[in-house]
């Protein structure tokens, strides 16, 4: 009853609808309206009530409401069915929870992560009302084996969204994290799970510094926000729109004939590290390398000190830039 309450407040958004109006129209008493209302606005939404005047929803910039995505989303799959928090431990961590009742295509997203997660297990910090901070549940008929491709269709579409909505020089720095000026933005962690010749879901978890003003010491050499590096406010949900957009286009090109091409353009013409000289970290052991190439299958091709050429999987190590972050 709640979201055929915030439909109807949309159609008429920017005009008042009264309560005997949302009364005929759902079935339900004033009562009702009234406390799904009240419900309403402790959820976020910025009702304006005034007495035998009714209800107005009033334009919300520092939320990412669902109602407020969907209406901008328009055909996409991807954002269809949302799940919102004010606060959640990882979105990742409830999509993996609640994957099998979810639908394809449905997005997670939260105001704040309290235990955001990295790669190989690093934390990441998700403060309230700053970032994007999402999850995409996935269900796609494809070979286990193809699921990791995933991060690299999500940071060609981060990347892309972010040149488009914004000007700046996003780069990408393989296999998972975007980059401006040298520093991190965006991190992306996929995680499937499958049977032996099945994939039953693909989580693709996305952390974006958006609007960040600021970072602690330690994050300060490495981190950036895209308010830092532009000078101005992002339009949150904009961004949100734009990224589930170019997914799904590059996902759907990729789903149709596992045709990698369209994501390895823009990862290519992006990428922050090719041509560079770079460090392989693997555990302990660090070496040092040429960035040549990313083959048809998104792994990475190193040149090493002697001359011979290796092929890098995006699960085996972490890249860092020869005398820094990239």
């Amino acid at each position: 009853m709640r979201s055929k309450i915030l439909e109807e407040l949309y159609i008429n958004k920017g005009n008042y609808i009264s309560g005997e109006v949302l009364r005929t129209k759902l079935g339900v008493s004033r009562t009702a309206i009234w406390k799904h209302i009240n419900a309403l606005k402790e959820e976020g939404y910025n009702i304006e009530t005034i007495p035998r005047k009714g209800y107005m929803l009033l334009e919300m910039k520092d939320k990412l409401l669902p109602k407020e995505i969907e209406a901008l989303i328009s055909n996409n799959t991807m954002g269809q069915q949302i799940v919102y928090f004010d606060s959640i431990d990882s979105t990742n961590s409830y999509a993996k929870k609640e994957a099998n009742k979810l639908k394809d295509g449905t997005v997670i997203l939260s105001e704040e992560q309290l235990l955001g997660r990295g790669r190989r297990g690093r934390s990441w910090s998700s403060p309230k009302g700053t970032g994007i901070w999402m999850s995409l549940v996935l269900k796609p008929n494809i070979p286990p084996t193809e699921g990791v491709k995933m991060t690299q269709i999500a940071a060609a579409a981060v990347c892309k969204a972010i040149r488009e909505l914004t000007g700046l020089n996003a780069l990408i720095k393989w296999p998972n994290d975007i980059v401006i000026n040298g520093k991190k933005i965006c991190g992306i962690l996929t995680e499937m799970a499958g049977e032996l010749n099945e994939v039953n879901y693909i989580i693709v978890g996305i952390g974006i510094n958006v609007n960040t003003d600021g970072f602690e010491c330690e994050l300060k050499e490495k981190a950036t926000s895209l308010f830092i590096e532009g000078g101005k406010k992002i339009d949150r949900r904009e961004l949100v729109v734009n990224i589930l957009k170019n997914f799904e286009v590059l996902y759907n090109i990729y789903i149709k004939d596992l045709d990698l091409d369209e994501t390895l353009v823009i990862v290519k013409n992006y990428s922050a590290i090719l041509g560079k000289e770079i460090k392989i970290i693997q555990g302990n052991l660090e070496k040092k390398a040429r960035a040549i190439d990313i083959n048809d299958e998104g792994l990475l091709l190193v040149q090493m000190d002697d001359g011979s050429k290796e092929l890098i999987s995006s699960g085996e190590v972490s890249i860092r830039g020869e005398n820094g972050y990239i």
